[in-house]
């Protein structure tokens, strides 16, 4: 590998608004352990454009084209859903490590499927839980473990999104469910992910479901299309420890309540606010007993980047792809890696379980 890791980007359109060039090229262009080599799209003409713009070196309309390029040492995937289980099982089949976004699959099946091919492989892949790798919550994960707030007691998470009436026509390809991007999986899967990174695992699930706005307006043609993507999660579960947890995740016409996750414990209280957990920065507060919540500061050990990385959407992202480079240079395990995308959604398949059958779930 060469003294960077130079990064393949496949979905990086800089006229389409993409994931790939709001979060991952910003990020990628304030680490210094990083080059931004490769960007690739569906046409020859956007990706020339998208390189030129971005200042990549190489451009590709055929991604299978650029996992043969031997000048590529880390692919990124960040484009929809339905087509990550493709595009990432070249990329490995062709030996290259991986950061794919999340979800990782449609489905179980799908992520499985990635997750033993990369160990079959022997390489390093991610998934882009990258909320686990903004310092807020990193520190609370650390307060939890110091048993800052003591025996946990119980846990409450909330995150409330608004914008569920009307979607803009490239998007409405979310409405169904079946192509696995959808709140429950997106905005559930991310926020769930920071309670289970800070909080512990889920022993036991029962959860409901729903889909309450079942149309939505296309913003560009003033059509209804029918919607089957949930935009309610209910979830209450025990944890690993024994803490009984609930969570609510929404999707509502209007007006929103950020990330807030709630932690009570026999000697004090934790809360963690974020607009959303995975996009944006937490603030902690905190109390022993009685005393009123006061902010904690987050040291700075929890900071990975440089000084002037951009904050927003790809502060976090940016702080994954450090922690990346870390692992490389340590030998560690990467984290989040595609077995623990596989846990994510073998929970959320056991909360769909227990929505269909209306029995609590116990995970294995």
């Amino acid at each position: 590998m060469a003294d960077k890791i130079r990064v393949g980007i496949v979905g990086a359109n800089q006229d389409a608004n993409s994931w790939g060039a709001r979060a991952h090229i910003p990020a990628l262009s304030a680490l210094p352990d990083y080059e931004l080599k490769a960007i690739c799209t569906a046409h020859e003409e956007t990706a020339k454009s998208a390189a030129a713009f971005f200042g990549a070196e190489l451009a590709f309309h055929d991604y299978n084209e650029m996992f043969a390029h031997p000048d590529i040492d880390l692919v990124a995937v960040a484009v929809r859903v339905p087509t990550h289980h493709l595009i990432t099982m070249a990329a490995l089949a062709a030996g290259k490590n991986v950061y794919c976004e999340w979800p990782l699959g449609a489905n179980v099946r799908e992520a499985e499927e990635m997750a033993d091919l990369a160990r079959e492989k022997g390489v390093r892949a991610m998934v882009g839980l990258q909320g686990r790798s903004s310092p807020g919550i990193m520190y609370l994960r650390d307060l939890m473990q110091q048993r800052y707030a003591g025996d946990v007691i119980s846990v409450h998470m909330t995150l409330i999104r608004d914008g569920v009436m009307s979607r803009p026509e490239a998007r409405t390809w979310q409405r169904d469910r079946r192509l696995g991007a959808n709140p429950l999986t997106i905005s559930a899967g991310h926020a769930i992910d920071a309670l289970c990174y800070t909080c512990g695992e889920f022993d036991q699930v029962s959860a409901k479901i729903m889909t309450r706005v079942d149309k939505w307006r296309v913003q560009e043609t003033g059509a209804y299309v029918d919607v089957t993507s949930p935009d309610h999660v209910l979830l209450n579960g025990v944890l690993d420890n024994g803490a009984p947890a609930s969570v609510f995740v929404a999707n509502v016409p209007f007006q929103n309540i950020d990330w807030r996750l709630e932690v009570y414990g026999n000697e004090g209280a934790i809360v963690a606010i974020a607009d959303q957990p995975n996009t944006s920065a937490t603030r902690i507060m905190a109390a022993k007993g009685k005393e009123p919540l006061a902010d904690m500061r987050i040291p700075d050990k929890y900071v990975l980047v440089p000084e002037g990385t951009p904050q927003g959407q790809s502060y976090n992202v940016a702080q994954a792809y450090a922690r990346y480079a870390d692992t490389l240079r340590a030998g560690d395990k990467t984290d989040p890696d595609f077995d623990l995308a596989v846990r994510r959604h073998r929970l959320i398949a056991a909360m769909e379980h227990s929505d269909e059958t209306g029995r609590v779930i116990r995970m294995q």
